[in-house]
């Protein structure tokens, strides 16, 4: 591909991501594999600039453009080379008008950027939310095999996190392959100490996904004691078994649970839980460096279904606590109604529950619980609370 037609490749691919995120439908990862995977005439080199040039696109526009071509100007506007490939001959773009549309620049939906700002976020704060984000990895105890990988930096505060270059393939390394490391960001790594997992204890992971956080619980209790990983996504639940196989865990077992009647599905769990760990379904503010078109997808309306679900989701954890037990409350989000204003609804509801205090190697106190910023700690934007049942 000429350099020209791998701009109107990205054109024609952030058309695609614009639809999808009105329609609610495939990530801008997906499209672009789908993209490519009927395009064998593209090399790695016109992939790599391509997703490149669309990343570049997507990173710059904070409210949802109105086209691919006006988000790509917005990079030409910056860009003299990139311009100058507009063209119109062969598979160029065609040729700029004076006129034409292009995207404005910023960090998110003008709605969405004055609630981040009411949560407490800087000016500062708020462009780190956009930037690349590194790639960190997680060591897995349970596995006898020395990690030693090419560049990899230690993360302070966290003895089994790694920081690697850009760029790694983890995938085809062969700690991977024998389960010695899980890609993981430091973030969630802190996050998940939260839940204070020893030995022994019975543990649920409420809303556990692919299972992330489940086997960081299961080297924290070293592989002692039984854990409950349980969601209503049955795509990404039924990974969750072969990676605990791989990671040498064997405490762990699955539970699919029916949307809005979780709590029919875990009777048998009532008050039996030392911690219910809930990484809830939110927004993804504090993800945007990884998946920044989720920009363009948050509405308000879709915000507030979000916050009804987690507040449902915490009355359900809490029915599964036992009696002293503890309910962690994670969501990768800096919008504080769905961290610190979700952790005081509950609070204010419950008598005798009360929020417990976080001594994190990261973050800062915030609300009930402890916030961690892109900007502050160079991990994903979290927000945590700790919270103990009345004995």
């Amino acid at each position: 591909m000429t350099p020209a037609a791998r701009a109107q490749a990205a054109i024609d691919l952030l058309d695609e991501i614009l639809a999808a995120a009105r329609a609610g439908g495939a990530a801008a990862d997906t499209l672009i594999a789908r993209y490519f995977a009927t395009r064998r005439y593209a090399g790695s080199k016109d992939r790599r600039a391509v997703r490149e040039l669309v990343y570049a696109a997507i990173r710059l526009c904070g409210a949802p453009p109105v086209s691919g071509r006006a988000a790509m100007l917005a990079v030409a506007a910056r860009d003299p080379a990139l311009a100058a490939l507009f063209t119109g001959e062969g598979h160029a773009p065609a040729r700029i008008a004076a006129d034409e549309p292009v995207a404005p620049e910023g960090i998110a939906p003008e709605w969405l950027r004055a609630a981040l700002a009411e949560s407490g976020l800087a000016d500062a704060e708020l462009a780190a939310l956009v930037e690349r984000a590194p790639l960190d990895i997680r060591v897995n105890r349970l596995v006898d095999m020395p990690v030693a990988i090419a560049g990899a930096a230690p993360i302070a505060g966290l003895p089994d996190a790694l920081r690697l270059p850009p760029g790694v393939n983890v995938e085809a390394l062969p700690e991977w392959a024998a389960g010695a490391i899980e890609v993981q960001d430091a973030g969630s790594q802190v996050v998940t100490l939260a839940a204070r997992a020893a030995p022994g204890q019975r543990i649920v992971d409420l809303c556990a996904g692919a299972g992330g956080k489940t086997l960081a619980l299961v080297v924290a209790m070293m592989n002692q004691g039984a854990i409950l990983a349980s969601d209503s996504d049955r795509g990404r639940l039924s990974r969750l078994l072969p990676r605990a196989a791989r990671a040498g865990a064997s405490i762990v077992t699955t539970r699919l649970l029916d949307p809005g009647r979780e709590g029919e599905a875990l009777t048998d769990w009532t008050a039996q839980a030392d911690c219910v760990l809930i990484d809830a379904p939110c927004s993804g503010t504090g993800t945007w460096r990884r998946n920044p078109e989720a920009r363009w997808r948050l509405t308000p309306d879709r915000l507030a279904r979000l916050v009804e679900t987690q507040a449902r989701l915490l009355d359900v954890g809490a029915a599964l606590v036992k009696p002293g037990g503890a309910l962690v409350h994670i969501v990768c989000s800096l919008l504080d109604v769905e961290g610190a204003g979700q952790v005081a609804r509950f609070l204010a509801a419950r008598p005798g529950w009360r929020a417990e205090p976080l001594a994190l190697p990261v973050g800062r106190a915030h609300g009930d619980g402890v916030r961690l910023t892109p900007a502050h700690d160079g991990t994903d934007g979290f927000f945590v609370a700790r919270m103990q049942a009345p004995c």
